[in-house]
């Protein structure tokens, strides 16, 4: 059995392939992207190794570029998703067999193998058992394992432990059982995938390969120390970067770039299989398969659009540098700007800024780093000279007698040049502020045409803010009122407000002394809306026709139709009226016509219900021509009415 072990451990220790490839370059986004380069001198045609981990093969076969300026990319291979599954899935034995030989054999039972030692034997397995056996007169146990085989002279049986080798017969089978190790060996860090990457190329040359996965952001964070003069127009203002190198590998002197961008990036599965659903067709069997009738065809109206031609491969090379989303891996470093400061190259984009050091950088694997990237003198109104990335900003303040003391911390967004930004560090609490609102509406204009009253109502919102501060230190103040969509801001006047994030920033001065000052922040808006004079109810036209906003011309109009309605009113009363007496009637007649039926025939009190029925009937009579003049007197004022709105205007 000594052959075999060592077999197996000879092929488990198979050394893994080195990584040809070279980190020299790594490009943090402030997006949560990290771009790689790697570099590797070539000669010839060459196969180059790269190995990455199993979450970020995704993005590498979504991104993976290379560069090279005197040869062409032969293809890029890796093993699948689940190598180690795919290479058992055609051999008659799993991972587990390999675990210990007596389960390989186990496994394996009609095969032919050849035992050596001093008790040669071939045959084909038959069984494999473990047994338990006595050692030093039964003061200890060991467990063997029996193996027996079907041999020219029956059935033998060997110890596995103490034979000196085994060999399987056939060839084949040896090869697969190789093969087999071999994938566990290569496949021993299930959480890595090496590619291998074919270059094609004549001559010594440099090859760059380069690609983009998902990396930790980067963060900023900036200092500034005021000076002891308040009126000193520079503040000194540092800014660091904190990064980590989580990449699962070290950074030796790699070329370090940190972008502030924000590029759209997408994630993809490429790495999985996809098999597309085919619809089922059933077996045709005698007897199912019909011909077809044929309905006959038209011919083809114009011929079919030549297909587009598919895009050159060519600009999958070009190494031209992008804006927006591309310029994360863009290639060439950027060029300097003028008066950077000595730690880094900061370039301001269009979508991004980008700052490059100058000196080799170094990270192990799973450390953090935090090196600065800004530190100067900066205007103070402006805090800046960049697009900064946005950051926590720590504020000092320095006294007269040069010491230094913490103030607060405040939060810094991106910003481009020439822009400002406000700062709130520390609560003011010598300063203090009342707040109240208030909302007025009130009836701005109107007028009257196709007998539609068009009037517009304003609404006025105040907001009043008291403020007192301290009483020998004036105060300049900024409040930030929150601006109401579609109005508009009437008082203070628009000129030194600034809108930001749907809000106005007004800036008030508070003068030193012991005094309030009030202040007002009005908004207005105007609504439109319209009255139909018609239909609308008298109540509502009685109080635009007291509006003295309305000019004497529309108050008149309005009283006209307010009399106009009173008629049309006057006329349905009077119908009304003519309607309950009629209803009285009818239930009386209901009344004497029960009690009709309850009285002796011929009695006095049967004639006498008789006489008041009788008379009943001829007043139903006069008021049933009195209601149709009364319903006619309503037309007449609704006719009345709409003649003269409808004439207005």
């Amino acid at each position: 059995m000594r052959w075999l072990i060592v077999a197996l451990l000879s092929l488990w220790t198979i050394p893994v392939f080195a990584q040809d490839l070279t980190l020299k370059r790594v490009m943090l986004s402030s997006g949560g992207l990290g771009y790689f380069e790697y570099e590797a001198a070539v000669e010839g045609d060459a196969t180059l190794k790269l190995t990455v981990s199993l979450d970020q093969v995704d993005d590498v076969l979504k991104s993976l570029v290379v560069y090279d300026d005197k040869g062409g990319v032969g293809g890029l291979s890796l093993p699948g998703k689940e190598p180690l599954k795919q290479a058992f899935k055609d051999l008659p034995f799993d991972e587990s067999s390999l675990q210990s030989p007596a389960a390989l054999l186990a496994t394996l039972k009609g095969a032919q193998v050849s035992v050596g030692g001093s008790r040669a034997v071939t045959g084909r397995i038959v069984s494999v058992a473990s047994e338990t056996v006595s050692l030093n007169e039964g003061r200890a146990t060991t467990t063997r394992t029996r193996i027996t085989l079907l041999t020219e002279r029956g059935l033998q049986q060997f110890i596995l432990e103490e034979a000196e080798n085994l060999q399987f017969a056939d060839a084949a089978l040896r090869e697969k059982v190789a093969q087999a190790l071999a994938a566990i060996q290569s496949n021993r860090t299930k959480e890595a995938r090496t590619l291998e990457l074919a270059a094609r190329g004549q001559g010594r040359r440099t090859i760059r390969v380069a690609y983009i996965v998902e990396a930790p952001v980067w963060k900023a964070s900036y200092r500034m120390t005021l000076p002891a003069d308040p009126a000193a127009a520079r503040s000194a203002l540092q800014g660091w970067a904190t990064l980590e190198n989580l990449s699962g590998q070290d950074w030796r002197d790699i070329e370090l770039t940190l972008v502030s961008g924000r590029p759209v990036a997408f994630h993809q599965a490429l790495y999985e299989a996809y098999y597309v659903t085919r619809p089922e067709v059933p077996v045709e069997v005698a007897g199912r398969l019909m011909p077809n009738v044929d309905r006959g065809g038209v011919a083809v109206a114009e011929k079919a659009a030549p297909a587009a031609p598919a895009p050159a491969m060519n600009d999958f090379r070009n190494r031209q540098q992008q804006r927006g989303v591309a310029e994360v891996a863009s290639a060439p470093p950027p060029p300097p700007v003028a008066g950077s400061a000595d730690q880094f190259e900061a370039t301001d984009a269009a979508t991004q800024v980008v700052f490059k050091f100058p000196r080799p950088v170094s990270v192990e694997n799973g450390r953090t780093l935090s090196i600065p990237i800004l530190d100067r003198q900066v205007p103070a109104q402006r805090l800046a000279l960049y697009q900064l990335p946005p950051g926590i900003l720590t504020i000092y303040e320095r006294d007269k007698a040069g010491n230094v003391a913490y103030v607060g911390d405040a939060r810094l967004s991106g910003f481009p040049v020439g822009e400002t930004r406000l700062l709130a560090y520390a609560l003011d609490e010598k300063i203090t502020i009342e707040r109240d609102a208030a909302q007025t509406d009130r009836i701005a204009s109107g007028t009257i045409a196709g007998g539609v009253l068009r009037y517009s109502r304003l609404l006025r919102h105040t907001t009043t803010y008291r403020a007192r501060g301290p009483a020998k230190e004036p105060r300049q103040l900024v409040i930030v009122q929150r601006r109401l969509q579609g109005w508009t801001l009437v008082k203070p006047e628009s000129k030194a407000v600034e809108i930001s994030e749907g809000n106005y920033r007004i800036p008030l001065q508070l003068p030193g002394g012991d005094k309030t000052g009030t202040f007002e922040i009005v908004q207005e808006q105007t609504q439109q809306q319209e009255l139909r004079l018609a239909d609308s109810a008298a109540d509502q036209i009685r109080v635009f026709a007291q509006a003295q906003e309305f000019d004497a011309k529309t108050r008149e109009a309005l009283g006209k139709i307010l009399q106009l309605q009173q008629a049309v009113a006057e006329a349905q009363r009077q119908m009304t009226r003519i309607d309950t007496e009629r209803q009285q009637i009818v239930q009386e007649q209901a009344r004497l016509r029960d009690n009709l039926a309850r009285v002796p025939a011929n009695s006095d009190l049967q004639r006498r219900y008789l006489a008041t029925l009788d008379k009943q009937e001829t007043d139903l009579e006069a008021l049933a021509k009195r209601r149709a003049e009364a319903e006619k007197a309503v037309e007449a004022a609704r006719d009345a009415l709409r003649a003269y709105v409808s004439q207005l205007g």
